[in-house]
């Protein structure tokens, strides 16, 4: 790899599997072939506000976001006490 700190693109199912994967660039056409090979279709998937990830739904899965630009970290979204949009999981493995 030619950068001394190439990015590294992470996934995990809570309480599950983590995925990692150097690559040489972070575009959609690099981690969408990843992300499609590693989660079935119609799951809901959270990450950052990250445009990277803008293709989600067209990809086939329910995408949510936390906005860490607005310095949000957790939401409730259906006001049952649980903070279930969060990146926490997959930001604790790094």
């Amino acid at each position: 790899m030619a950068k001394e700190k190439p990015p590294v693109f992470g996934m995990i199912q809570r309480s599950g599997q983590v995925v990692l994967r150097v690559l040489s660039n972070v575009t959609q056409a690099i981690i969408g072939p990843i992300i499609k090979s590693t989660i079935a279709k119609r799951q809901i998937v959270y990450t950052d506000e990250y445009d990277v990830y803008s293709q989600m739904k067209e990809w086939g899965y329910t995408h949510t976001t936390a906005n860490h630009g607005k310095k949000e970290y957790a939401r409730d979204e259906d006001g049952d006490g649980f903070y279930e949009v969060n990146v926490n999981t997959m930001e604790g493995c790094w």
